[in-house]
């Protein structure tokens, strides 16, 4: 049954059966949905709430396995740290001890990567953090990773330099050995031929023939060739770099000029008797920083272990040199 409202009239004293305008039937209809839209808003709100949608899964699942590959991005980069770390300390305990290298500072190794707004664009998402700290992490292993390689350019040069030293090192016999006994005298205090008198001796003496071939010690550059009836007599020096030089005294003649460049090995003049000199002999020395010092020290190119002690052995009894 149809429900029909009723309006007092009190001209008539009856009630009058309403009877709704359009205009009032469109307002009507306008609440009617306007509340309809409210109600499915705020039931859509409410079910968004407690549930999701198919995209919300999606994300979810993409955020998840996101959170996943970080996780496992984490870990390779601990892995890297660890590996990192151990080529620092074998970089500062070995190679830099081997070519006499200071071992590089923590401050440098650490130094910093950048100011507190480097990551405030990674602010304000729900994985912030994980993010940031990820990112932070690649810093990092950046930093020590472009430290650790500018180290290596430095060792890379220290090694050609170690290499160019090591061939300048006076580290051969200055003429043939095949006979040790050709050592005639031994570095130190010894008789001096002409006066009798007990002199230091600044270098080693080799008894060989007229005219044997002498060689130099190590790569250089010949900074003196001084030709004279006293002294030394004739005489050559090699300036070797790195602070060494060596002498060869008592030349016959010389097979050089000032100023050439010679390699370990090349001829650069003979066995003579020139100068002071008693009887045909080679006196060789050798400079580290402008003090002589011991040849027999740098023979090792040359001669095994054992040879090494009978030449020790040989040069220290000798009491008398030859110059």
């Amino acid at each position: 049954m149809k429900h029909v409202k009723y309006k007092f009239n009190p001209e008539s004293l009856s009630f009058d059966k309403i009877r709704l305008g359009a205009k009032a039937i469109f307002l009507r209809l306008l609440a009617y949905l306007i509340a309809s839209v409210l109600v499915a808003v705020v039931l859509n709100f409410m079910y968004g709430l407690f549930f999701d949608t198919p995209k919300e899964k999606a994300l979810k699942r993409e955020i998840a396995q996101m959170s996943l590959q970080y996780d496992l991005i984490h870990r390779e980069m601990g892995n890297l740290e660890t590996v990192i770390e151990h080529l620092q300390e074998t970089d500062d305990n070995l190679y830099r001890t081997i070519f006499g290298a200071e071992p590089l500072q923590a401050t440098q190794r650490q130094g910093g990567i950048g100011g507190v707004s480097r990551y405030n664009d990674l602010e304000g998402f729900n994985n912030s953090k994980l993010v940031i700290e990820t990112v932070k992490k690649l810093d990092i292993i950046r930093k020590k990773v472009y430290v650790e390689s500018k180290s290596f350019d430095e060792l890379i040069l220290l090694a050609r330099q170690k290499e160019v030293m090591l061939r300048s090192i006076p580290a051969i016999i200055p003429i043939s050995t095949k006979d040790l006994t050709r050592i005639a005298s031994g570095f130190g205090l010894r008789i001096h031929p002409v006066y009798k008198i007990s002199k230091f001796h600044a270098g080693m003496d080799f008894t060989a023939p007229l005219g044997t071939d002498v060689y130099a010690s190590g790569d250089g550059t010949i900074e003196s060739v001084s030709s004279s009836k006293r002294g030394m007599g004739n005489y050559i020096i090699v300036n070797h770099g790195f602070g060494y030089s060596s002498t060869y005294a008592h030349l016959e003649s010389f097979n050089v000029k000032t100023g050439q460049k010679v390699h370990r090995g090349d001829i650069i003049g003979y066995v003579g008797n020139t100068g002071m000199s008693v009887a045909p002999h080679l006196h060789y020395e050798i400079r580290l920083n402008g003090v002589n010092v011991d040849p027999v020290n740098y023979f090792f190119n040359d001669l095994s272990p054992a040879e090494y002690e009978t030449m020790i052995e040989i040069a220290s009894k000798t009491g008398q040199s030859f110059d």
